[in-house]
């Protein structure tokens, strides 16, 4: 009962919602940056109206309009026509062009009105990932497509509420990216991210549609600040392709526009290493740059200016990899990462298992014989060793061979045989 009450407590105070704004003051920005904002969104539009203004940068329309009586005033827009309801529709002056120019020379954002530095930090420290408690059950179901024995979850579950990260290591094949992916499966709510975050009138571009899945907005609550948008808690992946310059804010010269790192777009979630050790760069230079943000959950980020920004590293870092961690880092590191949990291989029990529900996901029948004959003769008396991703390949494999042949696809020891031997050949144990 304690440890309910427990968990439903953090649930609670995890939840987080930006506050409605109606005033330029509830923003947190200058009236000057929201004229910037607005009048280069209608120099873009040429022709708009005041509520289409509102809903590209998501800002209420009650505020938009006392901007637009500020351009108005200074002769950069001019009203073209009325469209009822108190709105009109809206053009730039020769004046105001100019001045849009003058603007996009300092930058070219237009879009979602951004968030001030601040006001994001604060929000992360509302809705860290150490909020999250995670139960078996929960690993359970979000496990419940791939096969993960009971050591692991086990493992996996602690690490999680720990907050702290972990490695996932074990030999390839055996589903140490599936598990990772999963992981934020069991997570509960969802999170609010700005479109984009302001500092210093600079602009950092933080929502992606590719690492940030958003919640349907029938579940919105009613009134709250829509230059935020509420997703699931991310899990963002990079592989071999990671650089230390993905880790830092990436400037574009051209747009004077920032692209927030890979960490900050993970914040509040899960940041994966997949494949870690096999990095373009040596993977030691990557462990040191993360030596502070794991001791401290604090990161620092630097402008093209100079100026360091210092942001909460609030995320479950999750290193995947195929070599042991001893091999990878010292002693200081892993002692900062200090669950490493080894992905073994599948049992003969868990292998069936996997070849079974592998052949019902994809509607060919399930012939136990055929998969007790493929096992004595591939991997017992020490053949070679079972994988994870082995039912998968060999299915897939079979079904392929049967769409060439123009025949029915069955799982057949014949079928098996020329399976194994195309796939296995050149591998080793």
């Amino acid at each position: 009962m304690m440890a309910q009450q427990i968990r439903q407590g953090i649930q609670k105070q995890q939840e987080f919602i930006p506050s409605y704004v109606e005033t330029v003051e509830d923003t947190g920005l200058k009236e000057a940056f929201l004229e910037e904002l607005i009048l280069k969104d209608i120099y873009l539009a040429n022709f708009t109206f005041g509520r289409e203004i509102a809903n590209r940068t998501h800002l209420p329309f009650k505020l938009v309009e006392l901007i637009l009586d500020g351009l108005k005033r200074q002769l950069f827009i001019e009203v073209r026509s009325s469209a009822g309801l108190g709105d009109y529709e809206f053009t730039p002056t020769e004046k105001g062009r100019n001045r849009a120019l003058a603007f996009f020379e300092h930058s070219a954002y237009v879009g979602p009105c951004p968030v001030p530095w601040n006001i994001y930090v604060d929000s992360l420290k509302n809705q860290t990932i150490r909020r999250e408690a995670v139960t078996p059950r929960d690993l359970e179901v979000a496990f419940s497509d791939i096969m993960v024995n009971r050591r692991t979850i086990n493992s996996v579950g602690p690490a999680i509420n720990s907050g702290r990260g972990m490695f996932l290591f074990g030999e390839a094949g055996n589903g140490k990216t599936s598990i990772a992916e999963r992981i934020v499966r069991s997570f509960k709510g969802h999170i609010f991210i700005p479109y984009a975050i302001e500092v210093d009138g600079q602009i950092i571009r933080l929502y992606d549609q590719h690492n940030h899945q958003s919640v349907s907005a029938a579940n919105y609550p009613k009134d709250y600040d829509h230059r935020w948008v509420r997703i699931h808690r991310p899990c963002v992946t990079v592989g071999g392709e990671l650089t230390i310059e993905m880790l830092e804010l990436q400037y574009d010269y051209t747009s004077k526009l920032y692209e927030a790192p890979l960490q900050l777009k993970a914040n509040c979630g899960i940041l994966l290493i997949d494949d870690f050790g096999r990095q373009r760069i040596d993977h030691r230079s990557l462990l040191n740059r993360w030596i502070v943000p794991l001791e401290k959950r604090i990161d620092y980020l630097t402008l093209h200016t100079g100026k360091k920004l210092e942001t909460p590293f609030e995320q479950l870092i999750v290193f995947s990899t195929n070599l042991n961690p001893s091999d990878l880092a010292d002693e200081a590191f892993l002692r900062r990462i200090p669950y490493k949990i080894h992905i073994t291989n599948p049992s003969e029990d868990e292998f069936k298992w996997i070849f079974l529900q592998y052949c019902q996901s994809v509607g060919i029948a399930y012939n136990e014989e055929a998969v007790n004959y493929i096992i004595e003769n591939q991997f017992r008396n020490g053949k070679r060793y079972m994988r994870c991703c082995h039912p998968r390949d060999l299915v897939d494999q079979v079904i392929n061979l049967c769409l060439f042949l123009q025949t029915e696809p069955k799982l057949t020891k014949e079928y098996l045989d020329h399976a194994c031997a195309v796939y296995f050949t050149a591998m080793g144990l």
